[in-house]
């Protein structure tokens, strides 16, 4: 499936001006995401990401996320809410799989892990969308984020938006915008096992 093409789909079929609660995983992948939506929804973004190890890390790339927020001028303002750093959480889903490769079964239950509470939270405030920045990576599995995504849909009180972020540039314009902006770009998801391998 093109997710990039049902994205638009969906969109169209949205009335501009609703409400999105978006999963970050940190300010680069953000910048072009937003560039891409924040004219159409009014977003809520949401970080939070057990799987990075180091709490240092974890607040380093929530600072920077903040700098890009106060930089963008999107026709509707963006929000934050800071996820809690809870690296048992992600430790307890990885149980087992710590000799996975990278791409394998533990970075499913990763993305699992991170797209449950997004829907979660979305349902508590009433957010009818949620997404994640997720799909931006080519070093992610955006047909497992999006198979992940439709299930929760069916589960919470709250619509999936499918994407594919990294098509039409993204990946590309995310990097040209993190120098715009100055932006730090870490060289690791931020769970132990990448961070061994980079």
């Amino acid at each position: 499936m093109n997710y990039d093409l049902e994205m638009e789909k969906q969109i169209e079929q949205i009335p501009e001006g609703s409400k999105l609660l978006l999963h970050a995983c940190c300010a680069p992948c953000s910048s072009a995401v937003l560039e891409r939506i924040a004219n159409f929804f009014q977003i809520t973004i949401y970080y939070y990401n057990p799987n990075i190890t180091d709490q240092e890390e974890y607040q380093k790339r929530i600072e920077e996320l903040k700098k890009l927020i106060s930089l963008v001028k999107p026709k509707y303002e963006i929000k934050l809410i800071e996820g809690d750093w809870e690296p048992e959480k992600y430790n307890a889903i990885a149980k087992g799989l710590e000799n996975e490769p990278e791409r394998g079964k533990r970075c499913y239950k990763c993305y699992e892990l991170r797209l449950e509470e997004t829907a979660k939270l979305a349902e508590q405030l009433k957010i009818p969308y949620f997404c994640t920045t997720l799909t931006l990576s080519p070093h992610k599995n955006s047909n497992w984020i999006n198979e992940i995504g439709e299930n929760l849909d069916k589960e919470y009180n709250s619509t999936y938006l499918y994407s594919d972020f990294k098509k039409k540039n993204g990946y590309k314009r995310s990097i040209e915008l993190s120098k715009q902006y100055n932006l730090y770009r870490q060289d690791y998801c931020g769970c132990i096992y990448s961070k061994r391998t980079k």
